[in-house]
């Protein structure tokens, strides 16, 4: 997977090093949750990995200069972008995280509702291998450097706040079945 990301990224570019690390920072926790609950239900753990190692692969379609990503659409856009991209790769399945790991999953009223740059259509985390993956990205950032920490549940539950109870509901419910 990390030849496909460095199809993408020059590895000589600002970009590359902030993804890459990112990218493994959420397999990594992804893969913890997944073997934890493998002894209790039936997880794809390859698919798992794969799929958090390049769940943000459409970041430089966007403009995130910050990070080094000239695109022209919003941040916001790089779940459905890295879904087109990674549909043309032949990885379906990988492609449907990539669209849905944005905050805890966006719905078509969400989308049209808050007037966001996307196709107007469900973006939720639909299997369990999909919901650790976008859990686990929730702990970690991008930005300009790549010592990225963990973030303490308490944080990533108050950024959640901001886009309401519901959001939150969801993010409890993770956290109680991830977490243990």
């Amino acid at each position: 997977m990390i030849k496909l990301i460095e199809k993408y990224y020059p590895t000589s570019g600002k970009t590359y090093p902030i993804l890459l690390k990112h990218s493994q920072q959420v397999a990594q926790k992804a893969m913890i949750i997944a073997r934890n609950l493998s002894t209790r239900q039936a997880i794809d753990l390859r698919f798992v990995e794969e799929a958090a190692l390049l769940h943000d692969i459409g970041i430089y379609l966007t403009h995130a200069p910050e990070i080094g990503c000239r695109g022209e659409l919003p941040y916001l856009a790089h779940g459905y972008l890295g879904r087109e991209l990674l549909e043309r790769e032949g990885l379906s399945r990988h492609a449907l995280v990539c669209e849905r790991h944005i905050g805890v999953g966006l719905s078509r009223h969400d989308i049209i509702e808050q007037s966001l740059p996307l196709p107007e259509r469900d973006m939720i985390p639909e299997t369990i291998e999909e919901q650790i993956i976008t859990y686990a990205d929730l702990f970690f950032s991008k930005s300009g450097s790549i010592e990225q920490t963990e973030r303490p549940i308490e944080l990533v539950r108050q950024k959640m706040g901001r886009h309401g109870e519901d959001k939150i509901a969801i993010l409890d419910k993770w956290h109680a079945l991830f977490s243990s």
